[in-house]
């Protein structure tokens, strides 16, 4: 049997924004996957004050429980089928299962390293450098062990390979999904009754200042100075703690488990979504946009080439000028047939960014298909 796991409950949507709950459903509706390990960290929360203390103590440091040998074989004994030889697990967490070798063996599926994780959010200013010392051995013993790693993104794959040494012939790049469950159906929205006058910029993010949600309203800036009319519509983050602009509808957090429908008609009702990231692991914002026929405007950061496809939008450099970015977007809003052309061309491709498309993909590398095999070639999508 197979069985996904993860650091919470892999069979709640709650867990981790989601995305184990969607891979576990498209797993178990192909008959890929048997099931998902349910942990619940939270139950160590007593744990994790005592060990803190006794790092601080022993080590001079704090923080990194997470990451801490004593607590994953915590973790993992509280699911009763892990203690079974038999059963082949894929983890979304690098350092889980702890010391567990299994004879059907364990894969990885990881949107980017601990390295990245810690040199691109900043985590290192919580994690004491003894632990990061430790965690990172001990990712790079579970690479050696793992029967493949997938990742969501060549730039992840980048860093297990040449940070970490691991051979390429087991790592794969494997994009995942978006977070919408089901067929959303047709969009309401065409020329008729989406008029490229305001042109619509859609920003969907909690953390809106390392998703650089300012340089969206920089172009929207620009635009406006040369008379193209335009609206940002930012998602995800409280209003009262997001910037003010007078180009910016800020419509709040959207629960997708609640109000999906919300959520799919604000999208569809964008020209373009915009992700211009300082560090992004993937992009999943991207995948729901193009699920939905949304085209994207995205940087050339991180794992976002990987979720836009050439013919699905545009990737810039990472130092990009909004006027740069304001060019493409113009020269749509002035030849509104060349923009519909764009869109329609996203909407047939609507089902290449479902999770049963990322399931597909693994069955065909377990069945022995090296067509997703890690190869560092350059992005070009301009």
């Amino acid at each position: 049997m197979r069985f996904l796991t993860c650091v919470g409950d892999a069979t709640s949507i709650a867990t981790h924004g989601g995305l184990p709950y969607h891979l576990l459903h498209a797993g178990l509706q192909a008959g890929f996957l048997d099931g998902g390990w349910l942990l619940q960290p939270q139950k160590l929360r007593a744990r994790r004050i005592l060990w803190n203390a006794g790092r601080l103590l022993t080590c001079g440091e704090y923080g990194g429980y997470q990451y801490a040998s004593s607590f994953l074989r915590a973790l993992i004994r509280q699911e009763p089928r892990a203690s079974s030889i038999h059963d082949e697990v894929i983890s979304i967490f690098p350092l889980l299962p702890p010391d567990c070798p299994r004879r059907a063996g364990v894969s990885f599926y990881i949107d980017a390293t601990l390295q990245q994780n810690f040199e691109d959010y900043g985590i290192t200013r919580s994690v004491g450098r003894t632990m990061i010392t430790e965690a990172l051995a001990r990712e790079r013993q579970a690479y050696r062990d793992a029967t493949r790693i997938l990742c969501r993104s060549r730039a992840a794959a980048r860093s297990v390979v040449g940070a970490y040494g691991i051979e390429p012939n087991k790592v794969h790049v494997v994009p995942g999904g978006a977070n919408i469950i089901g067929d959303p159906g047709p969009s309401r929205y065409g020329p008729d009754n989406l008029p490229l006058a305001p042109v619509r910029l859609g920003f969907v993010g909690k953390d809106w200042r390392r998703k650089n949600l300012p340089f969206v309203l920089k172009i929207a800036d620009v635009l406006n100075a040369r008379g193209i009319a335009v609206e940002v519509i930012a998602a995800g983050f409280s209003v009262e703690h997001g910037p003010r602009h007078p180009l910016l509808r800020s419509i709040g957090f959207i629960d997708k488990r609640h109000a999906l429908n919300a959520f799919v008609d604000l999208l569809r009702s964008c020209h373009f979504t915009c992700l211009f990231s300082f560090a992004e692991a993937f992009g999943l914002s991207n995948r729901e946009s193009l699920r939905l026929g949304v085209p994207v405007l995205a940087s050339n950061v991180g794992g976002i080439p990987d979720t836009v496809p050439a013919g699905c939008g545009h990737l810039f450099s990472p130092d990009v000028d909004a006027a740069d970015v304001a060019d493409i977007v113009e020269g749509y809003a002035r030849d509104a047939g060349r923009y519909w052309q764009l869109r329609d061309a996203v909407g047939r491709r609507a089902g290449e960014f479902t999770w049963a498309a990322t399931v597909e993909r693994m069955q065909h590398i377990w069945a022995g298909s090296t067509a997703y095999r890690f190869r560092d070639e350059a992005v070009i999508n301009a």
